[in-house]
């Protein structure tokens, strides 16, 4: 995809962190802004702030969990804009702790965002991007969680090497295709965005009320906290390096390439058939 100016984006999770940048990063080429998020306060003020500066913008509240949030917000794209050019299925949670203290509700909130969010944005978008039979780009949010497996993250891990494989196929099927859409899986490591405080939109019906907060659990959210404030990669490093993965039809996109090498670790992990490696440790 090479021409960006009036074209289309729609981005879920677009009212903060990564996704705002992508809107910010999509804005400056000229393209018309579709924004999703499932907090309404931060996406009206974000929406006033590209229209004061003449960016056209739809915003959309968006549980990105349910199917029909989904479809209603390919529907009022196409009514208001006309087309869909780059979707970026952005919007995502991240709770810890160790995999068998997860919940039932933490399972059904994190897989809902996460994996449903993903495979609701596929469903829905792909067969409008096949229609109009034009370049197009998703690009699929997912993490270096989605190429690692390390302790105190087994949820978390669990649904993003989930958007990695599904993104994967997706590519090998829109090339069986030869369609014109681009693919991409975006997988940072820590970056400065609200993430760590993710309990804060968590529906009601999947909160664990009957089960108390634990000093551990504390503990576990403040040490997320900081790690992802010490991030050294910035939410407009990664949205720059979105938009030249769309630009130049780049599927993996590693934002952090100190990780490699504990990505490599854990491939040769598999290839030699030995005992996981914590590369959350250092080497």
């Amino acid at each position: 995809m090479q021409e960006f100016k009036d074209k289309v984006a729609v981005i879920t999770g677009g009212a903060s962190g990564l996704g705002l940048a992508m809107a910010k990063r999509f804005a400056r080429e000229g393209m018309k802004l579709v924004l999703a998020d499932i907090e309404e306060d931060a996406l009206r003020r974000v929406d006033q702030e590209f229209r004061k500066s003449g960016v056209p913008v739809l915003s959309i509240r968006t549980d990105v969990s349910r199917g029909h949030d989904i479809e209603r917000l390919a529907e009022k794209t196409l009514a208001t804009f006309g087309a869909v050019h780059v979707v970026c299925n952005n919007a995502g949670v991240a709770p810890g702790g160790p995999v068998w203290e997860s919940t039932p509700a933490d399972w059904e909130w994190v897989l809902g965002v996460n994996v449903w969010g993903v495979i609701h944005g596929v469903r829905v978008f792909v067969p409008i991007m096949l229609r109009q039979d034009v370049p197009c780009h998703v690009v699929n949010t997912a993490s270096v969680a989605g190429l690692l497996s390390v302790p105190g993250m087994g949820i978390y891990c669990v649904s993003k090497h989930a958007v990695v494989t599904l993104t994967e196929c997706l590519y090998h099927d829109l090339a069986q295709r030869a369609s014109k859409i681009g693919v991409s899986v975006l997988c940072p490591a820590y970056v400065p965005t609200g993430i760590s405080d993710s309990e804060r939109n968590r529906p009601a019906a999947l909160r664990n009320s009957s089960r108390p907060r634990t000093p551990e659990d504390l503990a576990r959210e403040e040490q997320m906290r900081h790690a992802v404030a010490s991030g050294k990669v910035s939410p407009d490093m990664v949205a720059e390096s979105v938009f030249e993965a769309i630009r130049q039809e780049q599927f993996y996109i590693l934002t952090h390439p100190r990780i490699k090498g504990a990505i490599e670790t854990r491939m040769q992990d598999i290839l030699n058939q030995r005992n996981p490696t914590d590369t959350s440790k250092p080497a």
